[in-house]
Parts: structure tokens; sequence; C-alpha cells
């Protein structure tokens, strides 16, 4: 029987019935950023309200953090959460009908990629460049949660070496690009890359993100740094992150491979995740 997975991002929430590599059925809807959490959960329940006997586990991804069943910001411009964390674990239980395991979404994105994608059996980093930015952590087939699982949130960390404290997420981001180049979103951006604002705006994002994959080239030294996102597959930003890292020796230059799982890479993580848990409980 196949799992429910909801992906609840800063742009789209993605629900799905995921049977191991396999989407089953989908439903999407755009995420209103205006709305808040509890509307973001309702609209959870709505999208998956007919599948409740479809499905064996529920599996939750979100932006942001979750720790001992409260949702916390840490970059409140992805999605506007309250500082004092919200209730999901409960919130969404209640909702969906069910236990729920939730995770980070690049660390549930980063499982889909080890276990179904372009990171099978290696030991590698899954980078998400999107809306925000994050990243998925798997060595020695463990997914790396960390202390409050805090693990891989690689958007955080300080992009520039010049006292500014302004973290990667908020330097390269799709939410950077399109305010860089004066665009109502990174979309239009790509789509008027012959536009030197536009082109300055993705090549500077390109730069930085290379440089956060020399970073964690040198702190975890994986398999292979797997790019994923909407902005990290956009057409020609692969190309310009291996431009930009070929220079360098072999020792320090990571290996990068775009995400095969698309988009879907966190609903088919977290759909095993899931899995495993109910099996686990059985």
């Amino acid at each position: 029987m196949p799992v429910l997975a909801i992906d609840l991002g800063g742009t789209k929430t993605l629900a799905a019935l995921v049977d191991g590599a396999d989407i089953v059925a989908r439903r999407e809807v755009a995420t209103d950023r205006n709305t808040g959490p509890a509307a973001w959960v309702a609209g959870m329940a709505n999208l998956a309200h007919d599948w409740r006997r479809r499905h064996d586990g529920i599996g939750l991804t979100v932006t942001g953090l979750v720790a001992q069943g409260l949702w916390r910001p840490l970059n409140s411009e992805t999605l506007p959460l309250p500082v004092e964390g919200f209730p999901l674990a409960r919130e969404a239980e209640a909702a969906l009908g069910g236990p729920a395991v939730i995770r980070n979404d690049a660390q549930a994105a980063a499982w889909g990629e080890y276990l179904h994608g372009a990171g099978q059996g290696r030991d590698m980093v899954f980078l998400t460049v999107s809306t925000g930015i994050g990243a998925g952590i798997v060595l020695n087939g463990q997914l790396v949660e960390g202390r409050f699982g805090l693990a891989g949130h690689a958007g955080q960390m300080i992009a520039l070496p010049d006292g500014d404290d302004a973290p990667f997420e908020d330097m390269a981001s799709g939410r950077w690009i399109a305010r860089k180049a004066d665009r109502s979103d990174a979309r239009a951006v790509f789509a008027g890359a012959d536009d030197p604002a536009c082109a300055e705006a993705i090549e500077t994002s390109a730069q930085r993100v290379a440089r956060l994959c020399r970073n964690l080239q040198f702190l975890l030294a994986p398999e292979v740094i797997v790019i994923g996102g909407g902005i990290g597959l956009a057409p020609g930003y692969l190309s310009r992150l291996r431009a930009i890292l070929a220079p360098l020796d072999p020792i320090r230059r990571p290996v990068i491979e775009p995400a095969a799982l698309g988009g879907d890479a966190g609903v088919i993580g977290i759909a095993a995740l899931a899995a495993a848990q109910a099996r686990a409980e059985h």
C-alpha cells in the first residue's frame, strides 16, 4: 500500500501517494504565504481528503526546522512562521488522520536521491537552490539529522567573509535573484536571461552557490553533491556551476550532478522514511 507524502514549500504544496520510487497519484497547489501555518495544514488535508483509505503511513516535509513537534523558522522570508514555533506534529496528525513522520524538505529529498536518484549508494549532499537554499546529508548509508535536526541547513551558513552575517540563502536563492534583477520572481529572471541585470543576478548566484559547494567539499568530502530545486535545475544553472568549479584540481573540486528525481525527491524520500517507521512499529 502506498504512503501519503506531502511536501510543503515556500512556493508550492505537493501531496502524493508514493509506492517506493513511484508516484501513484499527485496533487499540487501554490502555497499562499499570507495565510499562515494553520491554513497550510488545512490545505494539506484538503488535498488528501479522499485518500485516507488508500495509504499506509504519512510523511510530511517542510521548509525550516521541526524539533520536538514544533515547526520553527530559520528564515521567515521563505515562509513566515511564528518565532515561538507552530505545533505542526499535533495539528498535521489531527488534520491528516494519523501519526506522521516529519522532516525538513531538503533532508527528505536527500534520502530520496540516495535511495532512488543521483546519489544511490554514495556518501552525498543534496543541495536545493530554490525559493530558499537547503541541504541534506547522507553518510555511511545514514541520513544525518544532528542536534535539533539542524544538520544540512547549509543555506544558513554565512556567505561572505567580511563580517556580514547574511546567510547564503539571503545572497543566492530564488528570492535573492528576483530582488537583485528587480523582477517579480526568479522564473521571470531566467525567462529574461538576455537582459544584463538578469544575467548578472543568475551569475552572481551561481558564483556564491559554487563557493558553498567548495565549502561542503572541504567539510564533508562527499562522493557527489546532488543539485536540486527550481533554480538549481533551471536551464543553464548547473552548467554555470560546473564551469566555475572546473579550474579547481580534483581534490578541491566537488562532483556535482543534477537531481534525478526532480521536484519529487522530497515526497519520495519522506515516503521511504514513513514506510520504514511503519515497519518498525509493526
